[in-house]
């Protein structure tokens, strides 16, 4: 008589932590290739379909060595790897280039302080309203036709923009490309965990690193390209629209692949196999199982653990770590945000060039681009995440008492502080693939630390630029941004440490 399947349920062991060696593996076939570190998946294949959470062999199956759970297939590689850095290039010119022509856009608009400061904060209303629709619609239509989307309404938000005639349609149009922006936000991790379950850290630094390219080119280069057009700032806004354009183009091939709206699920085309979190489909000859009812169809057993794609889909609302990440992802966006609009502003108060305060605000962006490759690949080999945390806010409180003291004698070196300390935004989105133990788990904590921390955000650079209208000087502000360090590092070392959100929902 055959031995019975075995079923390996993700939940019901300990994902394997950055930075610690995996445990032996006793029910692993001879051969069986050991997991990686980074995975946060547990498999066994067959040698006839790809392997799948909690799904279960065929009795008298032999095992073959493990295979990734979501195998990427080779013609979507290039497509998604450059879709991923096309797409990250475009997540924040929208917003430092706005911030390198605020004074310009508030004369031209007839803008008050106040009203400035609505406008710097739109960027995080956005990304918390719309961000928390991404799981929806990328369960509908897969998570990469909505971050195609989301590229073409950054490309109509940035035309459309620079010829709005009031506030009103300013603030519309650049609705709707931050619009764009927040669903890609959130499906970003989203989409790392779907193609490259094993290399989190990796992907993530790759496309954070873009990101941060992106936002400091555009912080440097608005002013000079708006000067080169005539000094017109409507024409040095809308020429990031070619490159909105120019992301939608790799994700154009992925429009099918709509399986990845479910947390892993894949298709391939030999065999017709599909496969998702606790749950597989098999064409010719193969099995799907259902744990304790097993069906024959054809003679070929039917299997489907179901208990496994239950635990794959954590109510996050529950977990005290995700409450924590959300509001680790708030300060950290708070001071992204104020930084992004008011910084060149308060150097050129300082008496600092305009053109020298956009390459200012560049240098704190462009910080960003090694460290954000170099911090995931960290964060992922360590158990807790907190000195790194620890590390980031010591250098925004060092930024912002220099700027306090003396804004424009150290001007570069604040800068660097600040772009030091701005890439606990990479860290954050790290944090979100190593606090979850499945895909499912991803899109729910990915959505729901990102709209919670964005709607924190809001208040911050709205205050900022009350305080500076009736306060009259940078004195007040700057304390305020100062402080926010502290309670930012407290929840960071809370939301770093080494747990999964499953085992506390």
């Amino acid at each position: 008589m055959p031995d019975e399947p075995k079923t390996l349920d993700p939940a019901a062991r300990p994902a394997a932590t950055a930075g610690d060696s995996p445990a032996p593996d006793r029910d692993r076939p001879a051969g069986t290739a050991p997991r990686d570190t980074e995975a946060t998946t547990v498999t066994q294949a067959t040698p006839t379909t790809p392997a799948t959470p909690g799904a279960s062999a065929a009795p008298g199956t032999p095992a073959a060595p493990a295979a990734p759970a979501v195998p990427v297939h080779r013609r979507f590689l290039v497509p998604v790897v450059l879709g991923l850095v096309l797409a990250a290039l475009n997540l924040r010119p929208a917003i430092t280039s706005l911030g390198a022509l605020l004074e310009e856009v508030s004369e031209g608009l007839h803008m008050s302080g106040s009203v400035a400061g609505v406008l710097t904060s739109v960027p995080p209303l956005c990304f918390a309203v719309f961000g928390i629709t991404a799981p929806r619609l990328a369960r509908r239509f897969g998570p990469a036709a909505v971050v195609c989307a989301g590229m073409a309404a950054i490309f109509a938000g940035l035309v459309l923009r620079p010829l709005a005639g009031g506030t009103a349609a300013f603030l519309a149009a650049s609705a709707l490309a931050l619009m764009g922006i927040a669903v890609s936000n959130v499906l970003m991790p989203v989409i790392v965990k779907r193609y490259f379950p094993d290399r989190v850290g990796t992907m993530t630094g790759l496309y954070s690193m873009a990101l941060a390219l992106g936002t400091s080119v555009a912080a440097a280069a608005t002013v000079p390209m708006t000067d080169a057009l005539g000094g017109d700032w409507r024409l040095g806004l809308g020429v990031w629209a070619a490159l909105a354009a120019l992301a939608v183009l790799p994700w154009l091939p992925l429009l099918r692949d709509r399986d990845g709206g479910r947390a892993g699920a894949s298709r391939t085309d030999n065999g017709a196999s599909r496969t998702g979190v606790g749950s597989s489909r098999t064409g010719t000859g193969a099995s799907r199982t259902e744990v304790g009812s097993p069906r024959t169809d054809t003679g070929a057993p039917r299997t489907e653990a179901k208990a496994p794609a239950q635990a794959a889909a954590p109510r996050v609302t529950r977990s005290r770590t995700a409450w924590a990440l959300g509001a680790f992802f708030g300060l950290q966006a708070t001071g992204a945000y104020i930084t992004m609009g008011w910084m060149p502003q308060i150097f050129r108060d300082a008496g600092v060039p305009a053109s020298t305060a956009g390459v200012l605000l560049a240098v704190t962006m462009v910080m960003g681009v090694p460290l954000a490759f170099v911090i995931p690949r960290l964060a992922t080999r360590m158990k807790t995440q907190g000195p790194i945390v620890v590390a980031l806010a010591l250098c925004g409180l060092g930024g912002y008492t220099g700027l306090f003291l003396a804004p424009a004698a150290g001007a570069w070196v604040w800068a660097v502080l600040l772009g030091v300390s701005n890439c606990a935004f990479p860290l954050a989105l790290t944090m979100i693939g190593l606090r979850s133990r499945t895909g499912a788990g991803v899109v729910r904590l990915s959505a729901f630390a990102q709209s919670v921390g964005y709607l924190i955000s809001i208040p911050g650079p709205l205050l900022v630029g009350v305080l500076y209208q009736h306060s009259g000087g940078w004195g007040l502000p700057i304390a305020l941004m100062g402080g926010l360090m502290v309670p930012q590092m407290i929840v960071g070392i809370l939301a770093g440490r080494d747990r999964t959100v499953e085992d506390e929902c």
